[in-house]
């Protein structure tokens, strides 16, 4: 597979992390996609099912998929040990598994929402890098890997109810700002990608939680005046994952659709 770049993706089954599987590989790369695949007890609303994630591989010949959670370490290595077996190496990770809870303030969030945001959406990400920047560093330099995480608008504004959500994203950014440092001079960036009110699974159930009747209200603030798709935010991930980013680390994408201005 000389030649051709190869991704890990998580959150891969629906939303932001299939447009993203879906824009790499028409663009050539092999990708290796993993989501959980199965509810969560601890989180209000129907999660990706594994049909989801296996039409993935369906559609297109180099795509393989893992079920895999974020929170599990183990898992994660495995999904890199297969790209790099079976694909040659590695030449980006996109951590875009996350969950929403909320619908009150920050003082009456239990001990369980905020342990669950906080294993998936915060720790799900560094298990990715622990997993997946040392393989972005196995390949031999010069070097142009790219490690990217999912945020969020919500990383750089409070949002009414969203509190312990708005605080796991900031710290996405604080984490990948961080990473960003760590891999100073060895060719692999790593960069943050802020969507703003998209229209996915995840934002009908932002606006079940202000109890409103479609998600159209929660794209007030953007500049375009509507919700983005998926593809529109997968985008400008897979120009963060591409080699023509290298400018680009230790800092934020804002495909916001103007929602932070």
């Amino acid at each position: 597979m000389t030649g051709r770049r190869v991704a890990v993706v998580t959150g891969a089954a629906r939303g932001i992390g299939a447009a993203t599987v879906r824009r790499l590989a028409r663009e050539g790369w092999a990708v290796v996609a993993t989501d959980r695949c199965e509810d969560d007890p601890d989180v209000p609303y129907p999660l990706a099912a594994p049909g989801q994630l296996d039409l993935l591989s369906q559609e297109f010949s180099l795509v393989r998929t893992i079920r895999a959670d974020v929170r599990d370490g183990a898992a994660l290595r495995r999904a890199v040990a297969r790209a790099e077996e079976e694909f040659g190496g590695l030449d980006a990770a996109v951590a875009a598994a996350a969950v929403l809870l909320g619908g009150g303030p920050v003082w009456e969030q239990t001990d369980a929402q905020w342990r669950t945001l906080l294993d998936v959406d915060v720790l799900g990400v560094a298990h990715l890098a622990r997993a997946a920047v040392p393989a972005l560093l196995r390949r031999p330099p010069p070097r142009t890997g790219r490690f990217v995480a999912l945020a969020s608008a919500a990383a750089h504004r409070g949002l009414w109810g969203l509190g312990a959500y708005c605080a796991a994203k900031h710290a996405v950014v604080g984490l990948v700002r961080g990473l960003a440092c760590d891999l100073r001079d060895t060719g692999v960036n790593a960069v943050a990608v802020s969507p703003g009110a998209t229209r996915t699974d995840m934002l009908r159930a932002t606006a079940d939680l202000y109890g409103l009747p479609g998600v159209d209200e929660l794209a007030d603030r953007q500049l375009t005046g509507r919700p983005l798709e998926p593809e529109e935010v997968a985008g400008a991930v897979a120009w963060a994952c591409s080699a023509e980013s290298c400018a680009v680390t230790g800092s934020v994408l804002h495909a916001d659709g103007g929602f932070t201005v």
